[in-house]
């Protein structure tokens, strides 16, 4: 019996990319679904352009983020199945196809998630270097992952419902990890199944790569310190990317005190750091390689290894700053430590 399943989609003025996320909705081979798709508020066309497919729109009365799009779309559904993806991710033709065999095999119980195509919408290194990047960590550990992403999330309708959805009043772009996490301690069990694949529109350059990852570091790191696991090898936020920044930072002070000092042995710590970093990531380098030859290899390993742990450590110490902060305010405070909150 194929089991309907209903595509839940979110979208914040997402004029530029919601009309193709729809296209490759709408050119599934498979045989029952709906797709639902929650506005929030949008400032652009994007409201025009949705109501050019044959989906339900739910528009929101006012700005209230991803999460409480996905929830009222998921209110709002019909299927046994639902599949949540983003208005700037592409499903492929046989992707429902894998969600709805994901999830006979796993059962009601399982949280299953996808992953990106190793190859993005856009071709341009730095879009090719962050979809094989977040394709690589989130497949390593298929059996057994952290958390299960948002832009491929596959759930029973009734789990979804017993569970109470997506956190409303948290931070942004990482409701998912919270939600899985919540999850995995009510019983479920989390699964990532790379069938399931979706086709990341980035359009990203230098600046807006370094700033992806400043951000995300910077929420992350926030949650885990409050969640007590900033050493778990979670999704993008891998044990290999902590040791690639924490190995930058101290060939880093090696150099410097090597330039203060003008002791040439000070230099030759930098040979285990780095040769550590380059064991721990030699799977993601050889993915590197596999995917696109010698020379994106080349380049995305310089980039990874000298550019990349910038803003990934910068927005690690922001986010060490403000949990610290709002942990000494809210022990001042007469109601003790409160909630992580959404806003910055």
């Amino acid at each position: 019996m194929v089991k309907p399943i209903s595509v839940i989609i979110p979208n914040r003025n997402g004029g530029a990319f919601i009309g193709k996320c729809l296209e490759a909705v709408f050119s599934t081979r498979y045989g029952r679904y709906e797709v639902i798709v929650v506005d929030d508020c949008s400032e652009d066309d994007s409201v025009e352009i949705i109501g050019k497919f044959p989906c339900r729109l739910i528009r929101l009365e006012k700005h209230s983020g991803a999460s409480k799009a996905r929830n009222t779309g998921a209110f709002h559904s019909t299927g046994e199945i639902l599949f949540f993806t983003d208005a700037d991710c592409l499903v492929r033709e046989d992707t429902l196809s894998a969600v709805a065999a994901a999830i006979a095999g796993y059962g009601p119980d399982a949280v299953i998630g996808g992953t990106y195509t190793v190859e993005p919408y856009d071709r341009g290194f730095f879009s090719r270097f962050q979809s094989l990047f977040i394709h690589y960590s989130e497949a390593k550990n298929a059996g057994n992952p952290d958390y299960v992403a948002g832009h491929a999330m596959a759930i029973d309708a009734e789990t979804f419902r017993r569970s109470r959805g997506f956190p409303e009043d948290f931070l942004p772009l990482i409701e998912d990890v919270e939600f899985s996490h919540r999850l995995r301690k009510n019983g479920c069990r989390l699964v990532v199944d790379p069938r399931i694949q979706v086709r990341h529109i980035f359009n990203f350059s230098l600046l807006r790569s370094l700033q992806n990852a400043f951000k995300k570091s910077l929420y992350w790191t926030e949650y885990s310190l409050k969640n007590r696991d900033l050493l778990a090898d979670s999704g993008a936020a891998s044990t290999e990317l902590k040791v690639n920044v924490l190995s930058y930072v101290l060939c880093l002070a090696l150099f410097s005190a090597w330039v203060v000092s003008g002791n040439v042995l000070v230099l030759s710590a930098v040979l285990p750091a780095g040769g550590l970093n380059l064991l721990m990531s030699r799977r993601l380098r050889r993915a590197f390689f596999e995917a696109h030859g010698m020379l994106f290899g080349c380049l995305a390993s310089a980039y990874y290894t000298l550019v990349y742990p910038l803003p990934v450590g910068a927005g690690a110490l922001v986010g060490m700053l403000r949990y610290f902060r709002d942990k000494r305010l809210h022990s001042r405070s007469p109601r003790g430590a409160g909630r992580v909150r959404g806003k910055p």
